[in-house]
């Protein structure tokens, strides 16, 4: 692959705080590698800013592996950038070309609000998920790993479910900023194994419950989600959270 050097134009969301109006600031990197990450790229920028005694840009990050899901940037309208199931840490500057102009924004929720600049809070979701409780197993002696038998497609299924890693993509691709896809990936994930069913009923009515209470929009059945999440979730596990749902508030009448 042809490895080459770049002049680029960035405008970059600048907020102090959750109170601050905020406002595009546009920055001009030059000569960034076609080979550096974006974060890298964000790297220099800083650099450059902090010795020209300029505040630098705050923005979420942690692995830099595309396992945690920190990395939460909107990129040219797109929540981690222009390359499908992908996060903003595993975006590559070769995804761009010299002379670009690049946006780059936080997610865009009033559930998330924003701490500074690229940083938002998603404690919501932390909430949401201690909304869910605790799963009743047996913690004595290891027992065999076959001894529970699970289908295959079951087993796949919440495996797939279970890849989400929580970054809001999501949300902020969501016309309605709903967190539908994140919820019922993470009640899918429990549902269809047999270790999740002694609280498969309470944990959807709970975890649906602190979803309503964080502000999260509804579902309109756009599939932004899915098009945009980092690991590909399916919009599958939403119909079956639906279902879950309303036979969980069935079986409480």
């Amino acid at each position: 692959m042809e490895h080459y050097h770049m002049n680029l134009t960035l405008k970059v969301w600048k907020q102090k705080n959750n109170k601050d109006k905020g406002q595009f600031e546009t920055y001009q990197v030059k000569d960034i590698s076609s080979e550096m990450s974006f974060l890298e790229m964000f790297d220099v920028l800083n650099e450059q800013l902090i010795t020209e005694g300029k505040d630098a840009i705050a923005f979420d990050h942690d692995c830099r592996e595309g396992i945690c899901g920190q990395c939460s940037m909107h990129i040219d309208g797109k929540p981690h950038g222009p390359w499908t199931q992908n996060t903003t840490c595993q975006l590559h500057m070769r995804a761009f070309k010299d002379g670009d102009t690049i946006v780059v924004e936080p997610w865009r929720s009033g559930s998330f609000p924003v701490i500074k600049d690229l940083m938002v809070d998603r404690s919501a979701f932390d909430r949401i998920i201690q909304a869910g409780g605790y799963v009743s197993v047996n913690t004595g002696n290891a027992v065999d790993a076959n001894a529970i038998a699970i289908d295959k497609k079951d087993a796949d299924d919440a495996f797939s479910a279970a890849a989400c890693i929580g970054c809001g993509a999501c949300v902020a691709a969501c016309k309605n900023s709903s967190a539908m896809l994140f919820v019922s990936a993470k009640v899918s994930q429990l549902a269809l194994l047999p270790q999740g069913q002694p609280e498969r009923q309470s944990r959807v009515m709970n975890m649906v419950a602190q979803m309503d209470k964080e502000g999260f929009g509804n579902c309109t059945n756009t599939y932004a989600c899915e098009a945009e999440c980092p690991k590909g979730i399916s919009v599958t596990n939403i119909a079956r959270m639906n279902r879950e749902y309303l036979s969980a508030g069935l079986s409480s009448e």
